[in-house]
């Protein structure tokens, strides 16, 4: 497990692109939203307080300088890790998956023995993954759920079929949920997860979760 964490989790810092800022107007079809995702929306403010919050966080004594430089790719980093998480959220629901606080607790605990304790957790999560405090433990519920996922799939993620087998779970539930993306940020991608102008890495970046090693054999 430690050597394959060098985050909790890629899912929302996989999104990470260079891309304006998010403006107020959404889309003529739907004004102020970044994103509508079944039928809900993702406000443009909801975006904005995510990225806010990162940009604070960074902004506290230690924390590198090119963090900040960095900032203006977080809209479309929180834009996209947002849309993933609702498209997880109808995977596991259609394979019966749920997560329990439980569970996020002992991911979390396992990390930050391997990170120095909880403030390296923060730290690493807000470096690596652009990960606000506030946002750590969704991110591991976000984990945690790929991990069951692949489990009720009967899927082994280290293995290409295993890859397969999940991404095809995701794919689904991406069409069924008719993602409409502010055309200023590109087009939701089904067949890849993710927006249309990026390539992420997330799902290589897995890791298993104390315990719950996916069973092998998809």
């Amino acid at each position: 497990m430690h050597r394959r964490r060098r985050t909790a989790l890629a899912l929302s810092a996989a999104t990470l692109l260079a891309a304006p800022l998010l403006t107020a107007c959404g889309s003529e079809a739907h004004p102020g939203a970044a994103a509508v995702v079944g039928g809900d929306r993702i406000d443009v403010a909801t975006v904005q307080a995510q990225a806010a919050d990162v940009r604070t966080a960074q902004q506290k004594p230690g924390q590198p300088e090119e963090l900040v430089t960095k900032s203006g790719q977080l809209i479309r980093a929180k834009l996209s890790g947002l849309i993933l998480g609702k498209v997880l959220d109808r995977a596991a629901e259609d394979a019966g998956v749920s997560v329990s606080r439980k569970e996020i607790q002992q991911v979390r605990s396992a990390f930050a023995e391997q990170s120095g304790g909880d403030e390296g957790v923060r730290t690493q999560m807000l470096q690596q993954s652009w990960v606000a405090p506030g946002q750590i433990e969704e991110t591991l519920r976000k984990e945690v759920q790929i991990q069951k996922l692949a489990q009720a799939l009967g899927a082994d993620l280290q293995s290409p079929t295993g890859m397969q087998a999940v991404e095809k779970a995701l794919a689904d539930a991406s069409k069924a949920l008719h993602i409409d993306v502010n055309p200023r940020f590109g087009s939701w991608d089904n067949q890849k997860v993710q927006l249309s102008t990026y390539k992420a890495p997330w799902l290589t970046q897995v890791t298993p979760v104390q315990g719950q090693e996916p069973e092998a054999g998809a």
